[in-house]
């Protein structure tokens, strides 16, 4: 009960960088509770405990700001970390199934294969998009950079970031729909305010920066035409092939 750990053994037992382990005691999520007589930080028992609930949190897809309004309704009360954690074996039972899925894709192929016949490309293709989906996706680093970002620009600005990018979207498709060509002023206006709206959601770090683009590159690329499918479901003015499109007109106007 009595145990402590510096912030460096924090960081290795629990996987979080010692930066956002910073970042945390600076905007108040978590900190450490005690000190040593030369004022160096030792976290104890409860300030893991918030930390896991942090993590936990923003694993189920809470911006930070989102995290510290929900431990400021009552962190440390028993009902709210058991259905923290139900919501959280919830997902990860979501993952569980995939997982397993993409298992006995594998098997399936590995069996196939064994009995001297090729699968059909098919076959290897729905299994490289289920593992894509499962390991494609952004690394801790990358997530607790974007999460620092989001929360340095504000609710307020990201919110007013995400219109200015719906409207920018739904300007581009009434060019793509008229065949305005990419190289017109407005369209390479467009593209302009798409790269300022993108761009300030950078980190501020060169090589995480670049990771996050080329990771979401391989996404669009791999996975673009069931994002596409995604939003023109979710968005009444989107149309199938509507993203797919305006992508591609954003790419040339760019070049």
């Amino acid at each position: 009960m009595n145990e402590h750990w510096t912030i460096g053994d924090l960081a290795k037992a629990s996987g979080v960088t010692i930066r956002t382990l910073y970042y945390y005691d600076e905007i108040g999520l978590v900190s450490a509770s005690d000190r040593t007589a030369s004022g160096h930080r030792r976290y104890t028992g409860d300030d893991v405990r918030r930390l896991y609930r942090v993590r936990a949190l923003t694993q189920l897809g809470l911006s930070l700001d989102e995290v510290g309004r929900v431990l400021a309704r009552g962190a440390e009360d028993l009902a709210a970390l058991r259905d923290l954690l139900q919501a959280q074996l919830a997902d990860l039972e979501v993952r569980a199934r995939q997982l397993a899925e993409v298992r006995a894709r594998v098997r399936g192929l590995v069996d196939q294969l064994a009995g001297e016949t090729m699968p059909a490309p098919a076959r290897f293709l729905s299994t490289l998009e289920l593992t894509g989906q499962l390991y494609g996706q952004l690394s801790a680093e990358q997530r607790d950079a974007l999460a620092e970002r989001r929360a340095e620009l504000g609710a307020d600005t990201v919110d007013a970031l995400r219109s200015e990018w719906v409207e920018v979207v739904r300007e581009l498709k009434r060019h793509v729909v008229t065949g305005t060509p990419p190289a017109d002023p407005a369209v390479r206006e467009l593209a302009a305010r798409w790269e300022r709206v993108t761009g300030a959601f950078r980190t501020g770090r060169p090589h995480v920066d670049e990771q996050i683009g080329a990771t979401s590159g391989v996404a669009w690329q791999e996975h673009g035409t069931r994002i596409d499918e995604y939003l023109s479901d979710r968005v009444d003015w989107l149309e199938p092939g509507d993203m797919v499109a305006i992508v591609d007109l954003v790419r040339q106007a760019r070049s």
